[in-house]
């Protein structure tokens, strides 16, 4: 099965429709699966639900999305650096859906384990619980989430062999992993492809049994907020 493409067009090539639902991986600017959004754009898709735990900036990651109008509505945990998501937010332009952070992260994933749904104490008593199942258990409430099912996830990883087999490095691995398990396909970029075998399979992150195309390609290495000491 072929998994290594040329391209992030040719990577998505027959994937992409309007009003989908897409699972993106990244922490801040960090893992961001940045080629593979700019194809998302080139390519003009609308009308799109991204589940992702941030939005990027306003000219990078989703916010690239944003400014063109093409997200519909963001499943989100952080949204404070993006003063375009912030507008259309404010102005109803754009849904938004709130979770926690590690809410958002085993929603991605327990539907990559294909379970449907879990209960957390996180949000009890809170405008997150508003609307969801509660039950209590040993004495305690909690509030039923359910997982969620991409219909493409894209992530972007460090290293990877051409099964697909992917190394994360450091903060990029917070939700990259959850994000590929989600998606009925999962689109992976990555900085190099080694060897099938060469991988120590100790340090695999994630097992290529989830990734079903795979690019390589040169990375911008943004920092959000640069902060310096005085001299």
């Amino acid at each position: 099965m072929k998994k290594v493409y040329g391209s992030a067009k040719e990577a998505l090539d027959g994937l992409l429709f309007d009003g989908m639902f897409i699972a993106a991986g990244g922490f801040g600017l960090c893992g961001i699966p940045e080629l593979l959004l700019e194809a998302i754009k080139e390519a003009g898709t609308k009308d799109l639900t991204f589940a992702s735990n941030n939005a990027g900036v306003d000219d990078f990651g989703i916010g690239i999305l944003l400014q063109t109008k093409q997200v519909k509505k963001m499943i989100s945990s952080y949204v404070g650096e993006n003063a375009e998501f912030m507008r259309q937010y404010l102005s109803g332009e754009l849904e938004l859906e709130f979770n926690p952070q590690g809410t958002l992260a085993e929603r991605m994933r327990s539907a990559g384990c294909g379970i449907p749904g879990f209960y957390t104490k996180t949000g009890v008593g809170t405008v997150i619980a508003e609307g969801k199942e509660h039950k209590d258990f040993n004495g305690e409430t909690y509030i039923l989430e359910t997982g969620l099912f991409a219909d493409v996830s894209i992530v972007k990883a460090w290293k990877a062999d051409a099964t697909g087999n992917l190394v994360f490095r450091k903060t990029a691995r917070n939700f990259n992993p959850p994000a590929a398990m989600c998606g009925k396909v999962c689109v992976a970029e990555v900085e190099e492809i080694v060897p099938t075998g060469s991988l120590d399979p100790d340090m695999i992150h994630l097992p290529g049994i989830y990734v079903h195309r795979l690019i390589q390609g040169e990375h911008e290495k943004r920092i959000e907020q640069r902060t310096v000491r005085a001299a």
